[in-house]
């Protein structure tokens, strides 16, 4: 079949995968898809569910207009191996409601513009893991991921009041979650769900009504996180916002500890987990491991410390400690820095003459109220940094950065602080082993490696 076209149609692919199914069918960077199985595609959910089949017909058209009908004998869970010029085949879709919560509008202006946009884009949730509302989707879109049977999908619930709820998303139409959710459980659609816990809004006994209306679709509602609202010091004409203090946490600890108790009774799972900001404001001891049912909700900051003091632990137990001589810093927001001088502690008792700066950086660019290292900015850093004691390197952990890159929120890169510290600066991943082995080695990246052969990084199988 050669038939040429005037203009450009289907999707457009950027990458073939060495060894791939596209590779072995000649498929390059340039050319087109068109269908799969006669069904044009419209995006990614159209993609995913049409290659599942172990027989496919999937229509290109070459860089020179020349189309190939091509039949692929494959296993269900392979994939073909083509990258696409946009991840969603699609448009990206931005969000229509205006949450009376949303950190984007506390955004300062002047910033760059792909920091302004508000996704809640239902794709997302699976391609990575994003949280949606389910409020800006087509009826048509809800129907496929029923049809697709696509999961998990996480959901920002917030709280089940009907009213309370299209307050919060300031949307009239935002009330009907209980009625989604419950036909994704019907289909046996598994998801996740997240609260943001606002003062004197979805807190108390709305959030008791939240926790059980939404444990009654346990086992397919796998987790619910809850988070503390962030409030920055740009909310001029915003509704009216308060943070939790360290009372106010220890009473949304307690209510959903026994919410935990009475779930796992009922279920064998604890459901419903604090994020880890509130035990650090409350002062209170985090849980144990096996209280986080598998870390599900890692991603949301529920069980990120006891994971990284489980790792570094691990991580030492497989070390010899040495005399070894390191000097070095360690930048971080000021909520998770008494944990980190636990974790240097540890370190220092097996490598007794490394010495470890911490310096919890104080949030001047959004507001002393913001605490987390990911919105920490490069401009923080250099001013409360400049003049101070670094050692040899500076460590920053890699969520203070722009994913991928070098980029601060503010623009500035980590070769400019570099330059206006006149230090080196390491960007440490999340997991234990970095941690530990960045401290200790500081830029000698070969030194320690090879006493920890049997330390495996933590995997969440669950969500596979």
């Amino acid at each position: 079949m050669k038939t040429k076209h005037d203009k450009p149609v289907g999707h457009l692919i950027t990458a073939v995968d060495p060894g791939s199914l596209a590779e072995e069918m000649e498929l390059e960077p340039g050319d087109r898809l068109l269908a799969i199985d006669g069904n044009e595609i419209e995006d990614i959910f159209d993609y995913r569910f049409y290659i599942g089949d172990t027989y496919l017909e999937i229509l290109i058209q070459k860089a020179d207009g020349e189309e190939w009908l091509l039949e692929i004998d494959k296993d269900p869970e392979e994939d073909l191996g083509l990258t696409f010029e946009n991840g969603l085949m699609d448009e990206y879709r931005s969000c229509r409601n205006k949450c009376v919560f949303c950190f984007i509008d506390q955004m300062p202006p002047g910033m760059r513009e792909t920091l302004y946009f508000k996704d809640d884009d239902s794709r997302l949730s699976f391609l990575q893991g994003n949280y949606i509302t389910l409020t800006n989707m087509s009826e048509k879109d809800f129907e496929r991921i029923i049809r697709f049977h696509l999961a998990p999908i996480n959901i920002s619930v917030h709280t089940t009041n009907p009213q309370l709820r299209c307050k919060m998303l300031n949307n009239r139409f935002a009330g009907d979650v209980l009625d989604k959710i419950q036909a994704l459980y019907e289909a046996g659609i598994e998801m996740n769900g997240q609260i943001v816990l606002c003062p004197g809004l979805n807190d108390g006994e709305e959030l008791d009504r939240t926790i059980g209306d939404l444990a009654r679709f346990i086992p397919h509602m796998g987790s619910l996180s809850v988070v503390p609202v962030g409030v920055t010091k740009y909310r001029d004409g915003l509704y009216p916002m308060t943070t939790f203090d360290a009372e106010g946490s220890a009473r949304v600890i307690d209510q959903i500890e026994a919410w935990q108790k009475k779930i796992y009774a009922e279920h064998g799972i604890h459901f419903v987990q604090a994020s880890d900001e509130f035990y650090i404001m409350a002062g209170r001891e985090l849980p144990e491991e096996d209280r986080y049912d598998g870390y599900i909700q890692l991603e949301n900051g529920v069980g990120m410390v006891r994971l990284l003091k489980e790792e570094v632990s691990e991580v030492l137990d497989g070390m010899n400690g040495d005399d070894r001589e390191v000097e070095i810093s360690l930048a971080t927001g000021r909520l998770a820095a008494v944990y980190l001088q636990e974790l240097v502690e540890k370190i220092q008792e097996k490598f007794p003459k490394v010495t470890a700066h911490i310096y919890p950086i104080r949030n001047d660019f959004f507001g002393e109220t913001i605490t987390v290292a990911g919105l920490i900015t490069g401009q923080d850093l250099m001013a409360q940094l400049k003049g101070q004691t670094l050692g040899n390197r500076l460590l920053i952990p890699s969520v203070m950065l722009r994913s991928g890159e070098d980029v601060f929120l503010d623009d500035i890169t980590v070769g400019q602080l570099e330059e206006a510290l006149q230090i080196p600066i390491d960007v440490v991943e999340s997991g234990g082993y970095d941690f530990v082995t960045s401290i200790i080695e500081a830029g000698n990246q070969a030194s320690v490696r090879g006493q920890a052969e049997n330390y495996q990084p933590y995997e969440n199988k669950e969500c596979k």
